[in-house]
């Protein structure tokens, strides 16, 4: 019996429902444990072997989420700072949201794993976030979910309704083009040789008018050109220019990894940016700083200046 070919799926499924993809990877490899464990068990006139996989991962992520709060953004913890000179304290008890890396995995349905839905789903009791990504995204019959959750085909459909009324209040980034939308790509790569020549006018005129930037673990956020543009004038003015970035994707949304100037040469790496590209105009990024997160997508802690100048 063959477990590896659904282990990016399922991956993706239990970072939607954890939002982090470290203690995801490590739920899927319990899973896949599980499964292998309990082969000689396995009936197939009951169930698919991917459905099956589906019910493990299940009880695996709900007995992981007993007793937790959620993983969110800073924008889901109050009010944007009006500061954008405040003291960048990072807060590391909290268990912050994670972004997914989306060049390690061959998922479907990327659409929902956009960082802003992923953020409004963790607001959902665990039962109710399972019900929604199981029969919302992944397309399991209420029967299906029903077997996988130990109830009835009745409770599924309660608690899809509710999840449902539960996100529509909460609300997200709603229909967002993919990284390789060729206006999307065009805003990016503006984006890029602006940061890198550090021409903040230029940045602040790629922005839609309440853009946010959000740093975790740093809790600070800022809403609006004005302060997006005033904290890159300090971002500038702290690690100097000649920043180098590198483009990637995450979460089904364009990324890039930013390298900062070191003092003897060569860029060190800073931070991973996420972006949600709206109507031609930056609308969101999230910025991570973590280097963690940043291990999670396979990048270079440091690149050389010959590196850069081969890459371009």
């Amino acid at each position: 019996m063959e477990f590896e070919p659904f282990r990016g799926e399922l991956m993706a499924y239990c970072y939607r429902m954890l939002g982090s993809y470290h203690e995801a990877e490590d739920l899927v490899q319990e899973t896949l444990l599980r499964a292998w464990k309990a082969r000689e068990r396995y009936d197939p006139a009951r169930a698919s072997v991917r459905t099956w996989l589906y019910r493990i991962a299940t009880n695996a992520c709900l007995t992981a989420l007993e007793g937790r709060g959620r993983r969110p953004l800073p924008s889901g913890l109050g009010a944007p700072s009006d500061d954008p000179g405040a003291p960048l304290v990072p807060v590391l008890d909290v268990p912050w949201l994670e972004p997914f890396p989306d060049a390690r995995f061959d998922v479907e349905a990327r659409a929902d794993l956009r960082l802003a839905w992923v953020a409004a789903v963790q607001v959902l009791p665990a039962r109710q976030r399972a019900v929604l990504v199981l029969r919302e995204v992944l397309a399991f019959t209420a029967a299906e979910v029903a077997g996988q959750l130990g109830t009835s085909v009745a409770a599924v459909n309660s608690a899809l309704q509710r999840a449902r009324s539960a996100i529509a209040e909460v609300g997200d980034s709603g229909a967002v083009p993919e990284p390789d939308d060729p206006r999307t790509r065009a805003v990016i790569q503006r984006y890029v040789q602006a940061f890198e020549a550090a021409d903040v006018p230029a940045l602040v005129r790629l922005l839609a008018d309440d853009a946010v930037l959000e740093m975790p673990p740093v809790p600070l956020w800022y809403s609006g050109r004005s302060d997006y543009g005033r904290f890159l004038e300090r971002v500038f003015a702290m690690r100097g220019t000649g920043w180098t970035m590198r483009k990637l994707t995450a979460n089904g949304q364009p990324a890039l990894a930013a390298y900062a100037p070191e003092r003897g040469g060569g860029h060190r790496l800073h931070t991973l940016q996420v972006f949600t590209v709206i109507d031609g105009r930056i609308a969101h990024n999230a910025v991570f700083a973590d280097p963690r997160v940043c291990d999670a997508f396979g990048l270079p802690r440091e690149i050389s200046a010959t590196e850069i100048c081969r890459e371009r």
